[in-house]
């Protein structure tokens, strides 16, 4: 049974089960019973929306922060990982050290150019940096160390190839949305029930309550905007996302 079923099933038991209670507790009540002798439940039914809802954003903009976050870090340990071959490099002749430094500074350059806005728009890599990066794996692994340095060189540069490949398989999955639409769609209905229940308490026409009315709203547009804007961790914000590649190779995307 798909997901949103049950989820629509569990809804519709939970509001039958209390409406049905609620109808024959009302068959019970006498003449003579003073509604104003029992608490009024209008009020701490309000109060419990806002608090479950803003636990339940609370746990919603620390989720997407945290996947943001190890995002960025897989992004860096990319960058970092071609860097450092980049830099082991120095120990091959000039010719090989040329087309090592050259390939990875194609393979950036693609990435920075063109690879980041199709991941964005599409959520997934282009094929052109898989073969750019294969090629980077083929120029290091491919060539048979000749002396002492380039063999204390070599499998160090082969880790750091690995690393930066698995690394961009991770930042693939980061591509995309992670907030699944079950969360969407507690988190809108919620605020749409968290705010009529401003409308359900009579708010008079005061400024004062006017004006509180409109920055609770507020608020609760921006918490959600926030959370969309960190759901795709590496979607959106693609400047600050890649950073650590214009960092660590200024000179790939001159030109490009």
């Amino acid at each position: 049974m798909p997901g949103w079923l049950v989820l629509t099933f569990a809804m519709a038991a939970a509001c039958t089960v209390v409406l049905t209670i609620v109808l024959l507790n009302q068959r019970r009540v006498r003449d003579d019973d003073d509604p104003s002798a029992t608490p009024d439940v209008l009020e701490y039914m309000t109060m419990m929306i806002g608090v479950v809802y803003a636990i339940v954003l609370g746990l919603a903009i620390a989720g997407v922060w945290e996947a943001r976050g190890a995002a960025a870090d897989g992004v860096r340990t990319e960058a970092q990982a071609l860097h450092e071959v980049s830099a082991r490099a120095g120990v091959y002749p000039a010719a090989v050290r040329h087309r090592i430094r050259q390939d990875i500074d194609a393979y950036v350059g693609h990435v920075v150019t063109r690879e980041w806005p199709y991941m964005a728009e599409h959520g997934a890599l282009t094929d052109r940096g898989t073969a750019l990066i294969a090629r980077v794996r083929h120029d290091v692994s491919g060539r048979v160390p000749r002396t002492e340095l380039e063999s204390q060189a070599y499998q160090p540069m082969v880790d750091q190839v690995a690393a930066a490949d698995d690394a961009r398989g991770a930042r693939a999955s980061n591509a995309g949305a992670t907030m699944p639409g079950v969360v969407w769609f507690g988190l809108i209905t919620g605020a749409l029930v968290t705010i009529g229940m401003i409308f359900v308490l009579q708010i008079r026409r005061s400024g004062r309550e006017l004006l509180l009315a409109g920055l609770f709203s507020a608020l609760i547009a921006f918490l959600l905007f926030l959370i969309w804007y960190f759901d795709a961790p590496l979607g959106r914000g693609t400047a600050d996302a890649a950073s650590p590649f214009l960092d660590l190779f200024p000179g790939a995307v001159k030109g490009r």
